[in-house]
């Protein structure tokens, strides 16, 4: 599981348009560009597409080409190669606060953590863990995984944090690209192991 409560900066790419759900309550759908900053080579350009409760009126314009603002839930979703961005707003800005696009916010993850686990210390000797570890999602037959970096700073290492040990980890979110992939990392605040509790039906 992974859901970040974010604010997103782009442009807006597909005409918003209204719709019903299955309980007739109105929705505004539209899809906008992000582009994310490369840390190496170059930058490369994401669609997020946006749903907001509401109709055209309530929503504003949000016309191809404009620069807007939003907040709200998104979630990334993984199938193959893909990499798709669900974000439900809760508020659209038509004059956001960012010049530049960006995406930022705080990451709430749930998954396994990856088989190496680092202590290092910082470019100012500040010690800090550095680790991955992955969410999955069930699809159809299989499964599909995105990997996030973590970095723990300000805290000990906890003794339970070990390679194949489920976390709950709680921190600030940072999308970035690396050799032309998308590239997760979340600075932790919280976190904490999981343990599934048995279903008492």
């Amino acid at each position: 599981m992974i859901k970040c409560n974010v604010t997103v900066c782009g442009t807006v790419s597909k005409v918003a348009t209204c719709r019903t759900n299955k309980e007739g309550k109105a929705f505004v759908s539209f899809a906008m560009n992000i582009v994310i900053p490369a840390k190496s080579g170059i930058n490369k350009t994401i669609e997020v597409s946006v749903i907001k409760d509401g109709t055209l009126t309530d929503v504003g314009s949000c016309n191809i080409g404009e620069h807007i603002e939003v907040v709200g839930v998104l979630v990334p979703r993984k199938r193959g190669d893909a990499l798709y961005f669900n974000l439900s707003a809760s508020s659209i800005s038509h004059q956001p606060a960012e010049a530049e696009d960006c995406i930022k916010g705080v990451m709430e993850f749930r998954g396994k953590v990856g088989k190496s686990i680092e202590d290092k210390t910082d470019k100012n000797g500040v010690p800090y863990c550095q680790f991955s570890a992955f969410s999955a999602e069930k699809v159809q037959d299989g499964f599909e995984y995105i990997w996030v970096s973590f970095f723990l700073f300000d805290g000990k290492r906890e003794a339970w944090l070990q390679p194949g040990v489920k976390a709950n980890i709680k921190g600030a979110l940072s999308v970035s690209v690396f050799n032309d992939k998308l590239d997760f990392s979340c600075r932790v605040s919280e976190m904490s192991e999981y343990v599934p509790q048995p279903y008492n039906g």
